[in-house]
């Protein structure tokens, strides 16, 4: 009440509240005419009129307007917002909502797309340190003649400090091996929007569930080869068409085939094309929500595509244990920055933006594919499979009323 009533405050005409002038005390005249200080308060400020009334019989004091520092402290605690009265316990807030997700868990759920051979499965092993991908494998001769691309994801469990997260990682065999191609980026389009469709069923059933499963796709790892020259036109269709409804981070795989020189040339290429085909990848700049995110996402998008390399070998270099790949000319290691931008990738994916992708997901691309759903003219109850009994009456609807 008092930080509501401080800015209602007005300084009223002259009064006199056992001697406390409201010229000289506007906060607490106020609160004490809306009857909005305790008693504690009241007996404080009796004792603040009573000691300027002595200093000024004493000659210790003109009485003019102005502040004696025990109200004065009073005042700017108020207005700064300070613990004058006692501990509340608002920060134990955070406390309680570490221990409920902690117990709970985290979902995240990532896709990876590209050419086979690309070190797919290799990356997302290395980025999470463990074995929670499988390599697919190469297709032959006969089946490269069929256009279908086969989906699959395989779910793992990580827990780290204390800190548990169900990680899926759906995977897309066959994608861009075909011999025909065309129409290639449709069985993902298919998958990302059944994900949404699934969840938005279970949003809108009367008796859903307390926490909804959540299986859309939080992330798309695409996996450029690295030709060297400028993206391909498989590659345009693609991010065009997935970009406007799952968040895509681009990477070159297979990095060190390219020097730096030619890594960056390469780079700069791709981010042209990014700008000439209208092309949107993760972080848009629409989604930065104040100046600090707009400073740290624009270093993310000058580094992007990401030159990654992956490996889930170790290696001895000046005594420690480095995840690399040996060559004839040296190791290549894969956190190291100079080396490769694994290290960024990682840092965006997981140690940064983990949440900001989930939190994409579900209040803008989810939030647009809901709202078309729902505003489809065919779009009916009986539709989306909904368990509210309408057929049933005005019976049915009241007994599920009651049982809300």
């Amino acid at each position: 009440n008092m930080n509501v009533n401080l800015q209602k405050t007005r300084l009223v005409e002259p009064c006199h509240m056992s001697g406390l002038c409201s010229e000289r005390y506007p906060i607490l005249v106020s609160l004490h005419s809306q009857n909005s200080m305790t008693k504690q308060e009241e007996n404080f400020v009796e004792l603040c009129a009573e000691m300027e009334e002595k200093e000024i019989e004493q000659g210790q004091k003109k009485k003019e307007v102005g502040l004696c520092k025990p109200v004065l402290d009073l005042q700017m605690s108020f207005i700064k917002g300070t613990d004058l009265f006692g501990y509340v316990g608002i920060e134990a807030v955070l406390d309680q909502m570490r221990r409920k997700t902690m117990k709970a868990g985290f979902e995240f759920n990532i896709m990876v797309v590209g050419q086979s051979g690309l070190g797919k499965s290799t990356l997302v092993n290395t980025l999470f340190k463990s074995k929670v991908s499988q390599k697919s494998c190469t297709p032959n001769y006969e089946e490269k003649i069929s256009k279908t691309v086969k989906l699959h994801s395989i779910s793992h469990m990580i827990e780290e400090k204390g800190v548990k997260m169900k990680l899926t990682v759906v995977d897309t065999p066959g994608f861009g091996d075909q011999i025909n191609n065309e129409n290639c980026w449709e069985p993902i389009m298919k998958y990302v929007n059944e994900q949404y469709e699934k969840y938005l069923r279970e949003e809108m059933n009367v008796h859903r569930k307390r926490r909804i499963p959540d299986s859309r796709v939080h992330c798309c790892i695409y996996f450029l080869p690295a030709t060297g020259h400028r993206l391909r036109p498989i590659d345009v269709e693609f991010m065009k068409r997935l970009g406007k409804i799952v968040s895509i981070v681009p990477v070159i795989a297979k990095a060190d085939t390219l020097t730096i020189e030619e890594r960056q040339e390469f780079k700069e290429r791709i981010r042209q094309d990014f700008v000439a085909n209208g092309i949107r990848v993760y972080p848009q700049k629409e989604y930065d929500e104040d100046p600090e995110d707009h400073i740290l996402n624009d270093r993310i998008r000058e580094s992007i595509p990401f030159a990654v390399v992956g490996t889930d070998k170790e290696h001895q270099v000046n005594g420690n244990k480095v995840l690399g790949r040996k060559t004839k000319w040296g190791i290549i290691e894969v956190e190291n920055r100079a080396h490769c931008e694994f290290a960024s990738l990682r840092d965006l994916l997981i140690r940064s933006h983990l949440q900001d992708l989930k939190d994409v997901t579900h209040s803008i691309l989810y939030e647009t594919y809901r709202v078309q759903r729902l505003n489809e003219s065919n779009m009916s109850f009986n539709e989306l499979g909904l368990s509210w009994p309408l057929e049933n009456g005005t019976a049915g609807k009241s007994e599920s009323e009651s049982h809300l």
